[in-house]
């Protein structure tokens, strides 16, 4: 039985992962929360970089001795293995907590997860809290390791006609704000940039000449250098064919807001400006231009 208080642990562990995004790839965005005996948020953290500590160990280490007989609320299943760090679970077990909440499973856990490692020590584990929330932020980096490539989110400016064209002052507004949460940003000339400059580890690299025009080399080169989340800005002859081969998983139109009252003869209606096999998720408005994002079915 989960109480109030491990549900809102599990929350904030889950909000304060996203602060990893944008510098944590090719290793995953993690949060994790320590709760004492009594219930008391103890210590937190979250997983910055590759190569630096994992999120349970930030969080124990604020908690000290306090974490023990207490609970780790994490958003990812504690690591099974050393690699760069030391294994997650075991870092638990030292630290003597008693009951480990997790919301999402590891798909590269080596062997035996580390929810069996636990659970073999005598841990009470509780695994798929809050899954699917947690998969807000830890959802695009297991996409990449389904895909075996990044995910794509491609931002484009339409103009009032329907066709692409130049970002706007909004569109560009959009981009700044979309860019930190991103590996990287791939331009319309095929330069690239890190979403945050100089955010990565030595285990992440930036694409050093514009990338082909061919969707199959540009993906290859993203992937390579580690990224899991790439923004694409629009327009480009790359950008229109990765549409075209369906894969764009997530698309962004910056659409003029139209007058209230005018002649459609020759405008495209909503569905048109929508790809097939994309699906509305959301649309907002900044200044003059509808925001107008979709997801690939």
């Amino acid at each position: 039985m989960l109480t109030s208080v491990e549900l809102a642990a599990m929350r904030r562990a889950i909000i304060i992962s996203a602060s990893g995004l944008g510098a944590t790839s090719p290793n995953p965005a993690v949060g994790c929360v320590i709760l004492d005996a009594a219930g008391h948020t103890v210590g937190e953290g979250y997983h910055l970089r590759k190569g630096d500590p994992h999120a349970e160990v930030n969080a124990l280490a604020a908690a000290g001795a306090r974490a023990a007989g207490g609970t780790a609320v994490v958003t990812l299943e504690p690591c099974n293995h050393e690699g760069l760090t030391p294994a997650c679970h075991q870092a638990l077990l030292d630290a003597k907590v008693a009951r480990v909440l997790i919301a999402v499973m590891d798909p590269t856990s080596r062997g035996e997860g580390g929810a069996a490692r636990l659970r073999q020590a005598g841990v009470d584990v509780h695994t798929h809290v809050l899954e699917e929330e947690a998969l807000v932020v830890l959802g695009p980096w297991r996409a990449s390791l389904t895909y075996q490539r990044p995910v794509l989110h491609l931002v484009i400016q339409m103009d009032p006609a329907g066709s692409v064209t130049l970002p706007s002052r909004e569109a560009l507004a959009e981009i700044k704000v979309q860019r930190r949460t991103y590996d990287l940003v791939l331009c319309p000339d095929g330069s690239v940039e890190e979403g945050r400059s100089g955010s990565h580890g030595r285990h992440f690299s930036v694409p050093a000449h514009p990338v082909s025009d061919k969707p199959e080399d540009a993906v290859a080169a993203l992937t390579d250098a580690g990224a899991r989340a790439v923004l694409l800005v629009g327009p480009s002859k790359l950008a229109e064919r990765l549409l075209s081969e369906s894969l764009v998983d997530r698309l962004t139109l910056l659409v003029p807001v139209p007058e209230p009252s005018h002649a459609t003869a020759t405008t495209p209606t909503p569905a048109s400006l929508i790809p097939d096999g994309y699906v509305l998720s959301r649309i907002g408005r900044v200044d003059s231009q509808l925001v107008v994002s979709a997801e690939r079915r």
